[in-house]
């Protein structure tokens, strides 16, 4: 199934469902901080925005109102996003990775965790 692509403020309500699992468009509202939070209906536009477009869906209604969770993980609307920077850079991977580094936002944990991530592909390639 293809991921669908998400805005900042749609990647910020799933942000808010990704944490609590479950969440109703009252709530989503609430976790924004207060000087920067939108309006309630317009987290409600996104949150069927959202559920139109299969990255969350309608669990339960309590009362007048519904209670959503996502049905896309973190990790792969996080692929998505990473695989459409990449596009960005004919896939070449090397002018984000100096970005990063030049920035200082890789740290040797970064790297360590990647060696032992290549390690691992290796090890799994192997076998095959």
């Amino acid at each position: 199934m293809t991921q669908p692509k998400l805005t900042r403020l749609e990647l910020q309500i799933m942000e808010t469902l990704w944490t609590r699992g479950q969440a109703s468009i009252r709530e989503i509202q609430a976790a924004f901080p207060e000087k920067k939070r939108p309006a309630y209906t317009t987290i409600q536009t996104v949150v069927y925005r959202l559920e139109a477009k299969g990255a969350l869906s309608r669990v339960k209604k309590v009362g007048n109102f519904h209670v959503f969770e996502p049905t896309i993980s973190r990790a792969s609307a996080q692929r998505r996003l990473i695989d459409d920077l990449l596009t960005l850079f004919g896939g070449r991977t090397q002018p984000v990775m100096a970005h990063l580094i030049g920035s200082g936002k890789l740290t040797l944990a970064d790297v360590k965790e990647a060696e032992k991530t290549i390690r691992q592909l290796e090890k799994k390639e192997k076998r095959q």
